[in-house]
């Protein structure tokens, strides 16, 4: 398991993103297409990522080569997942913790 500390304010390019997360900059363009990123810019060659983005993207390619999930269905999984963590974290609130 490894771990990487990337501040949410940096910015990464497609190219830049791709290489941090391991996911080919077609698998991204699908994703965006899927609406698992909302990246900032026009179109590919003017897109910026956020830095939370990078936490996201390596879940989704993991998503999609462990169990072999395609973009839509990321998508989805990613959602669901989204909506664990705010679950959790209302409980907590909840509970005072």
């Amino acid at each position: 398991m490894q771990g990487q500390i990337v501040d949410e304010d940096v910015e990464f390019t497609l190219i830049e993103l791709s290489r941090v997360s391991g996911a080919s900059e077609e698998e991204l363009t699908l994703l965006v297409s899927e609406g698992v990123f909302d990246p900032k810019g026009a179109g590919p060659q003017e897109w910026r990522f956020s830095g939370a983005s990078l936490r996201r993207v390596r879940t989704a390619h993991r998503l999609a080569r462990d169990l072999q999930i395609n973009p839509p269905g990321v998508a989805l999984a990613l959602d669901l997942l989204d909506e664990i963590d705010a679950l959790r974290a209302r409980v907590k609130r909840a509970h005072g913790g």
